[in-house]
């Protein structure tokens, strides 16, 4: 499940272009830039009348139409690691391009990190990956993976994965009307760096426009997460 207790960001990198929550919010006029507290902040921790939370998904997305670690969320941030903290029956994974801010309003016990939470870093570009990716790894986080989407060229993994640290590797294309390209060949090699160091990794969808033996294919949104399953080539270890 999605639980969203923020809304709102900021576009960071080229990876935001055509961020899918600023296409959403264009559609009611509203502005995304705007950080602000949804009224589903404190729904993790909401119970029944008989005493047992109404949330029981084991697997939870945090902040998927923000950045956990955007500057506006900083006091927010605090309460919201309680009851993450609460909640450690479930599986908290957060997805940010922000991982240099990590360490702002981070609870007093984190340690060497909490069991129940995966920290997932975002890099399109290989500048991206080596600017975020040795951040990463260099924290007191439990579970670290890497999402490479919308992936906007060639990025060389092998220096991340072997060290280890790494638990999986997403990648895909990127959806919209102005999609960028997607190389099916960028996909095959990040693969088989992942294989070469047993990391998991997940071709998530094809993004609207993907290159496959020289040829572009425009893929309709509906599309574009069966075609990438159609390929049969994630990895689990």
């Amino acid at each position: 499940m999605i639980w969203n207790p923020w809304h709102g960001c900021h576009k960071k990198s080229p990876g935001c272009l055509h961020c899918y929550m600023f296409r959403r919010d264009a559609k009611y006029d509203l502005d995304s830039n705007v950080v602000r507290k949804t009224k589903t902040f404190d729904m993790i921790i909401k119970k029944h009348r008989d005493g047992t939370y109404v949330v029981k998904d084991n697997l939870v997305y945090v902040c998927m139409t923000s950045d956990f670690f955007i500057q506006e969320a900083d006091l927010w941030r605090k309460e919201v690691w309680q009851m993450i903290k609460e909640r450690s029956d479930l599986n908290f994974y957060i997805i940010t391009k922000r991982i240099e801010r990590f360490s702002v309003s981070l609870p007093d016990d984190w340690g060497l990190g909490y069991l129940n939470v995966t920290i997932c870093v975002t890099c399109e570009n290989e500048k991206m990956a080596e600017e975020r990716i040795p951040i990463l790894l260099s924290l007191p986080i439990k579970h670290k993976e890497i999402i490479c989407e919308p992936m906007l060229e060639e990025i060389h993994m092998e220096k991340y994965l072997e060290t280890g640290l790494i638990e999986h590797v997403t990648c895909g294309g990127e959806s919209g009307d102005n999609a960028r390209i997607c190389n099916y060949d960028w996909i095959l090699k990040m693969r088989d760096e992942c294989m070469k160091y047993h990391v998991s990794f997940t071709f998530k969808q094809t993004g609207a426009n993907f290159v496959k033996n020289n040829k572009v294919y425009h893929i309709p949104r509906w599309e574009q997460l069966k075609q990438a399953r159609k390929a049969n080539i994630d990895l689990f270890y």
